[in-house]
């Protein structure tokens, strides 16, 4: 690299930085051009070959070295599985779109994954800026940052895309926004898509195998690889093993990692290769037994995982001083040649793993059989590492390889995927060896780690999952918040402790039961404390401790749970309590026929329920109507179950408390239909009210307006029409309501749900019409009330659209979500993220497109003679400046443009007057997003 270090242009020329502009992107390694080009390193190149035939992952090094045996005509180069050249071509064809893309590689442990990702990269070196994600994420804006450094790297005018490898820890949901807002804060002109993500994901064999069905007939984004061979690949893996045997002679007998793809993961090798672990006993085993069941149960449990080789030397020394001088793998034999040794870069320290995933797990199940189980080997390894201070990178394998829980099913679908109750290794030993031996590795990490939360947190939900002993999960999930007490999520274990004693314990009298649901009441509420407390991107990593970016609910839904069983219990004893839990009579009016005097003790639980359970249950609507997970799940259907289930017994059938004389009567009925908030009428096609029930919602509203002087009121009545006439039916608007609603908006501030309503009503239906009030101060008010009221709560979901804009008049033109979505048919899943849906010609028909421009990475439509910036559904229809037409949606955050189109004339859309100069009818076409 006479000439420096080059990065690739567009045009496949290369330019050349200085190392200063490297260093100064410390979140990626940057994979150059010429990249190992000059170096004279042929000892170095044929260690490093030798280590990655036995099972080092691979290096750079490597790949050059295949590629100059391959132009030198002297041997085959690295074997490519079969996705190496759909991966090439998705990456490719991801090149040609607008905006930010992500090509997803899942991969079975031990197949080949990641070498297959670094030589798509390694290829593509010259063709892309490629660069592998090494950082810590936490800090999206700085990785977003160095990508948009690295795409514009030597001049604007030699933009190139970035290829950035990153692994499936890596979460970068919010990285496509952050870097289109850096590219709009410098004012950047993009010529080509920015940025590819190339999302090297590794799965369990049966997630794969649910994978592959689920996902069979999507758009393809992604290359699954598994432990199977193809006849192509086993001919070249074949080829490649005489070209070795060759080189290597009987060195290749130890190339495990090479031989186990080889024999297409036979399990004759692996049985054959693992025969000698056998003789390893329990008792008096040196230290170098020890030392290979340390790798192989951390490699088998947690792939890509390692010791130092200063760790590994260190702890042999400890038996043996006089060997100080001698090679681990002298050391380590008859083990050496499952071993395997080697160095990242320079910069760090050499590691050692086992050679291959399949070879540690084997290894692990063989040693198990001659009586050195998983539990000892865990136990003496936690002791062994915690003799000195524990390295950050070391407490992350050994979190993962305790706590990290596995996927039962398919994270692709429609529900929440299922996640294991503990992480493999604690199943594996409760499933061999019994719940106390895993719970006792749980104790000895929990008391070995002092301050780690996770640890004793993992323990308590083993203790009240498993083992049913409460008193000692209670302990223990109060040792984990003492040691985070700031944490929400580790506050949860203790309140869900007392919840599942609640549920799980029988014949308890009620003050029993009263009890524990004092305890998990608090527990919730505690919880409930902290996580508002929590600002998400605000929040940063300390220590070992991360505060998750998602807002955390479960103390909510949890406080609901304990209400509903705590219903159940009681009144399943005794029918009086239905009436004392929903407050139609006080508790201390009928101790006597409850038969317990002493339970007025509970007095100020009882009085607090009904409230409580009202402002959750809230909260869980808004939560789950005007959001959804970004991903293709939704959100699990037990919890609306149970927060409706929860709402119905506690607070529909209630009587109303400091209500106005005329409206008690109003109220409860509504609450009884569960229409006494505007997210409840919002709620009412999704929870099947017909249309007279919707008549009688509306009318219930109409006399609370005609007796109360209420914004709120004005807005459940407006928002309880526009539902009745998507429901198709019709009741005459009393327009002195309306008239109220919109004076009282023109004079002050209100929540989101009020401004939505007012945005749908302002909004012209002539564009070319001269609103009469601002709609984009209005807008700004609406992005301020989400801030201040909703952010904090959705800041990592997905904003669902509540209504669009038809082409019908008046309050007809309001189309609900869930109108558009019943014109699906029923196996379709509406997916608005994508945006799928507006492929319905049912769809299209209903709705309006609205012209637009988009510009500076924001898009616009006009009103009048005023231009108004609206959101963009999709962020990857906003990079190219031009021409466009949509259909407006609104959600509880404001405007939103769907379906974006690039304009042509061919084809008449609705009419604007002024969108940076530009007038007349045009037509739209679809974009290839």
């Amino acid at each position: 690299m006479a000439n420096g270090l080059a990065l690739s242009t567009a045009k496949g020329a290369q330019i050349y930085v200085d190392g200063t502009f490297i260093d100064s992107l410390s979140l990626l390694y940057v994979l150059h051009p010429n990249q190992c080009e000059g170096s004279d390193a042929n000892l170095t190149e044929q260690i490093d070959e030798e280590n990655f035939y036995r099972g080092a992952p691979p290096s750079w090094l490597n790949f050059h070295m295949s590629e100059q045996v391959q132009s030198h005509g002297s041997g085959a180069p690295i074997v490519k599985r079969d996705g190496y050249e759909t991966l090439k071509e998705l990456i490719q064809k991801k090149r040609k779109l607008p905006g930010i893309s992500t090509v997803k590689l899942f991969h079975q442990s031990g197949c080949g994954g990641t070498t297959l990702a670094m030589q798509v990269l390694w290829d593509l070196r010259k063709t892309f800026r490629c660069a592998v994600l090494t950082g810590s994420t936490s800090d999206t804006a700085s990785v977003a940052n160095q990508v948009v450094d690295l795409f514009t790297a030597g001049s604007r005018d030699y933009q190139n895309t970035v290829l950035l490898l990153v692994e499936e820890d890596q979460k970068l949901e919010n990285l496509p926004e952050s870097i289109l807002e850096e590219i709009a804060n410098q004012n950047i002109v993009t010529h080509m898509p920015p940025l590819i993500l190339l999302s090297c994901i590794r799965k369990s064999d049966h997630v794969i195998q649910q994978m592959e069905e689920a996902l069979m007939g999507d758009e393809q984004t992604y290359v699954i690889m598994k432990k199977t061979l193809s006849d192509r690949e086993m001919k070249e893996f074949n080829l490649k093993n005489e070209e070795l045997r060759k080189r290597y002679g009987d060195k290749c007998q130890q190339f495990h990692g090479f031989n186990i793809l080889r024999t297409n993961f036979s399990q004759n090798y692996i049985e054959k290769a693992c025969e000698m672990f056998r003789q390893i006993k329990k008792s008096k085993r040196p230290l170098k037994n020890q030392l290979v069941a340390f790798l192989s149960l951390l490699s088998a449990y947690v792939p890509g995982s390692y010791l130092l080789e200063s760790q590994c030397l260190k702890f042999l020394r400890t038996e043996d001083s006089t060997h100080a001088n001698r090679s681990l793998e002298e050391q380590m034999k008859p083990f050496s040649p499952f071993i395997v040794t080697f160095q990242q870069n320079n910069r760090y320290q050499k590691r050692v793993r086992m050679a291959h995933p399949v070879i540690a797990q084997r290894c692990t199940d063989v040693m198990t059989d001659a009586g050195v189980t998983r539990s000892d080997t865990a136990r003496n390894f936690l002791t062994w590492v915690c003799e000195e201070e524990v390295p950050p990178y070391l407490l992350s394998f050994i979190k993962d390889m305790l706590t990290k829980r596995g996927e039962k099913e398919s994270p692709i679908n429609n529900t929440e995927a299922e996640q294991e109750k503990f992480s493999r290794l604690i199943l594996d030993i409760q499933n061999k060896e019994g719940g106390v031996q895993s719970a006792s590795v749980l104790k000895v990490a929990s008391k070995n780690f002092g301050k780690n939360p996770f640890f004793p947190q993992a323990l308590a939900r083993f203790f009240y999952l498993e083992l049913k002993e409460y008193n000692q999960a209670e302990r223990w999930a109060k040792t984990a918040k003492k040691r985070d007490p700031q944490n929400s999520f580790v506050a949860d274990t203790l309140g869900q402790v007392y919840k599942n004693q609640l549920n799980n314990t029988s014949n308890r009298n009620p003050r029993e039961i009263l009890k524990l649901a004092k305890k998990a009441t608090d527990a919730f509420n505690h919880e409930q404390e902290l996580s508002e407390k929590e600002q998400g991107d605000n929040m940063r990593e300390e220590g070992m401790v991360k505060v998750s970016s998602f807002f955390n609910c479960r103390g909510q839904f949890g406080y609901l749970q304990v209400c509903n069983i705590l219903y159940e219990k009681l009144v399943q004893q005794n029918e009086t309590w239905r009436e004392v839990l929903t407050k139609e009579v006080s508790m201390c009016s009928v101790l006597e026929s409850l038969g317990d005097n002493k339970l007025y003790r509970f007095n100020g639980l009882i009085n607090s329920l009904r409230g409580e359970v009202k402002k959750k249950c809230d909260f869980n609507d808004k939560y789950l109507n005007y959001s959804k997970p970004r991903t293709k799940k939704d959100d699990p259907a037990y919890i609306s179950d149970s927060t409706s289930r929860c709402y119905k017994r506690y607070v529909g059938y209630s009587p109303i408390e400091n209500a106005k004389p005329k409206c008690p009567q109003l109220i409860q009925k509504l609450r009884e239909q569960q229409a006494d908030t505007f997210v409840g009428i919002l709620s009412s096609s999704v929870r099947g009210h017909t249309g007279s029930e919707l008549q009688e919602i509306t009318t219930e509203w109409e006399k609370i307006c005609s007796s109360k002087d209420s914004i709120s009121a004005l807005v459940n009545y407006i928002l309880a029409h526009i539902m009745l006439l998507n429901a198709g039916e019709t009741l005459p608007m009393k327009e002195k309501h309306l008239t109220r609603f919109l004076q009282q908006m023109s004079e002050r501030q209100e929540s989101p749900e009020h401004l939505i309503v007012a945005l749908l009503l302002f909004w012209p239906e002539d564009t070319e019409a001269t609103c009469v009030f601002d709609l984009s101060q209005l807008i700004q008010k609406m992005h301020s009330a989400y801030e201040n009221v909703y952010q904090k709560y959705f800041r990592s979901r997905y904003r669902r659209p509540l209504f669009f804009l038809g082409k019908g008049q008046h309050l007809n033109r309001m189309i609900h979500r869930v109108t558009l979505e019943q014109c699906l048919p029923p196996q379709n899943d509406p997916d608005w993220q994508n945006e799928s849906i507006f492929k319905n010609p049912e769809i299209q028909a209903r709705l309006l497109r609205l012209d637009g421009v988009v510009r500076n990475y924001r898009v616009y439509t006009a009103v009048g003679v005023k231009e108004i910036e609206v959101e963009a559904n999709l962020k990857n229809s906003i990079w190219k400046q031009r021409q466009v037409s949509f259909y407006l949606g609104f959600t509880v955050r404001g405007p939103v443009a769907f379906g974006i189109q690039t304009r042509t004339p061919d084809t008449t859309t609705r009419q604007i007057s002024t969108v940076h100069g530009g007038t007349g009818a045009t037509g739209a076409t679809a974009d290839p997003l």
